[in-house]
């Protein structure tokens, strides 16, 4: 999942990211990430829906 990097510089990168944003911030970005992903998720499937639509017009009669 993490390509090259190993334990220790996984936690390094956790502890950065600690010390930047602080405690508090960290699970309101978090929240802000999921709700980006949701988001296009939901937009990724609508259009999806929409190129079936359109390949399969003879449905729509």
């Amino acid at each position: 999942m993490f390509g090259n990097l190993g334990g220790g510089e996984i936690i390094l990168i956790l502890l950065v990211v600690l010390i930047l944003f602080g405690a508090k911030k960290i699970p309101e970005l978090a929240q802000g990430i999921g709700k980006g992903m949701r988001e296009f998720k939901k937009a990724l499937n609508d259009v999806q829906d929409e190129v079936k639509n359109i390949e399969k017009p003879e449905d729509k009669k």
